[in-house]
């Protein structure tokens, strides 16, 4: 029990700068849409962040996990493999940005954005800034340092969140002449309305370059070094994560690379292509709330699990955090999807019929996350080519699903084809696991749970009710009464931590 407390207590703590970071960017959505009121407009923001996503991954290398891997094997030779590490993705991340900035005229060409040429340079150095800092960041997790995590993140979130308060609101309205006109000579010099969007990259730019002061101690003991036996070792392990990374990364992005240019014209009376990629990207936000489940727990399994991977009772704890991660998962879903109609107050009107994507893109990303935490025993047991080969399947089951669909039925093809693919890679995981490293996974507990939570969020959408007011007391009864549920099956494990925390109660009254 000690051991999946930690885990527990590390999820949370890494859960309150990516929940944070989360639900004010997220908060930012309805301050951009209502800002950019045309879809069309955002557009090329969506393509640009799918785009750091895939550039990303090829600049890390893979190596944050390979030095995950290896200062747990290796904790003496620690900073010998942070030195390694984090030297060759600073040579990758400055060759690869500047080949982008030199490139940018025919990049903006063959992206269609034609004037975005600043958009495209700020992004190369958010992708180079961002796989440099990934190192550092590995090193606090592996260090145990999830309290200066966690402080980095928050003070990066509040500067980004400042950042587009300042450009896309406050710089706005100074030189539209709404108020404070003394300053307007001053914001003359660095708000220009022609880059519109192009201010949400440039606070994201500046936010995120503050890293380097933010994080300074995490550099202690840093030497520029390329060993090429260290390097070569390094690379060995990291190259298969790295692909497979790649392909997840694809399998995650296609439907933004995609949407656009495979839309039949007109397939949406009175909108463009570019209206219906922004309506697509910005709802996709909304399924922000599972995002952040996996992403806390990745940030705490990740060291967590390879710090104990020789130990004989892993696979029981793996089987047991995956049955709890699963369980936050659904409730998210069937929460999320039950109370759409105020989910969809948070982006203006026009933004709105994108919303009934947002169940199935919840659910996707419920299976990669189960797919994430079943990854481990291709981790544990060095056999990162079957990753490669899972997400490989996965990226090309998207790609086919999103040609096919997306001429067929929309944006809502892109959610399926996402859907579709996130539970092949699930599957797939599961069956080759189970052959090179048996988990005894509570597989009744979880598909009942996600059937019944997939069953009561179809059945809920027979019954509308205009007025809000009644609409969200009866949609929480549904959650309640789903939550109640839950309660009572796994009442054998809560009913012995309640009785623990009674009887420690207990005797602190009793001392006093």
């Amino acid at each position: 029990m000690s051991t999946f407390k930690k885990l527990a207590s590390d999820t949370a703590l890494y859960g309150i700068s990516t929940i944070l970071g989360r639900m004010l960017n997220f908060a930012l959505v309805p301050l951009q849409t209502y800002v950019f009121t045309r879809p069309e407009e955002m557009a090329s923001n969506v393509e640009l962040y799918s785009w750091v996503g895939i550039l990303l991954v090829i600049y890390t290398l893979g190596l944050e996990t390979a030095f995950f891997r290896f200062a747990a094997r290796r904790p003496d030779d620690k900073q010998k493999v942070f030195n390694e590490s984090l030297s060759m993705v600073i040579v990758v991340s400055l060759f690869l940005s500047l080949l982008i900035i030199l490139l940018t005229p025919q990049i903006v060409v063959w992206l269609d954005y034609p004037g975005q040429e600043l958009s495209v340079i700020w992004v190369a150095l958010i992708v180079a800034i961002d796989a440099i800092m990934n190192i550092p960041f590995a090193r606090l997790r592996v260090e145990n340092r999830a309290r200066r995590f966690v402080q980095a993140r928050v003070i990066n979130i509040l500067i980004t969140v400042f950042l587009n308060v300042f450009f896309l609101i406050i710089c706005r309205d100074i030189y539209n002449g709404k108020y404070l006109t003394v300053l307007k000579p001053v914001i003359d010099l660095i708000y220009y309305p022609s880059l519109g969007p192009g201010y949400i990259i440039l606070a994201n730019l500046l936010s995120n370059a503050t890293y380097f002061i933010l994080l300074r101690d995490a550099f202690t003991g840093f030497q520029f070094r390329l060993d090429k036996t260290e390097s070569k070792a390094l690379l060995l392990y990291a190259a298969p994560l790295m692909l497979t990374s790649l392909a997840g990364l694809v399998n995650t992005m296609t439907d933004r690379l995609f949407l656009q240019h495979w839309l039949p014209e007109n397939f949406y009376p009175g909108l463009t292509s570019k209206d219906a990629l922004g309506i697509y990207g910005n709802c996709l936000k909304l399924s922000v709330f599972m995002a952040l489940v996996i992403q806390s727990f990745k940030f705490a399994a990740d060291p967590f699990f390879f710090s104990r991977a020789e130990d004989k009772n892993s696979p029981k704890l793996l089987a047991d955090v995956t049955k709890w991660f699963i369980i936050a998962c659904v409730l998210i879903w069937v929460g999320v999807s039950l109370n759409l109609d105020v989910v969809g107050l948070l982006v203006s009107k026009r933004y709105r019929p994108g919303l009934p994507i947002v169940p199935l893109l919840l659910l996707a990303n419920l299976f990669l996350g189960v797919y994430y935490n079943i990854s481990f025993w291709f981790k544990l047991s060095d056999k990162t080519q079957f990753g490669t080969l899972i997400t490989v399947i996965g990226a090309a089951t998207t790609i086919v699903g999103n040609i096919i669909l997306i001429p067929l039925i929309g944006y809502m093809g892109c959610a399926v084809a996402f859907l579709a693919s996130s539970f092949v890679m699930m599957v797939i995981c599961y069956v080759l696991g189970e052959k090179y490293y048996p988990v005894p996974y509570h597989i009744k507990s979880a598909i009942g749970y996600i059937t019944g939570g997939g069953l009561l969020i179809y059945a809920a959408q027979y019954i509308k009710i205009p007025n809000l007011w009644l609409a969200v007391p009866y949609h929480m009864a549904l959650f309640g009464l789903f939550l109640a549920v839950i309660l009572v099956i796994e009442r054998n494990t809560f009913l012995p931590v309640l009785e623990r925390y009674r009887n420690k109660k207990a005797a602190v009254s009793d001392k006093a």
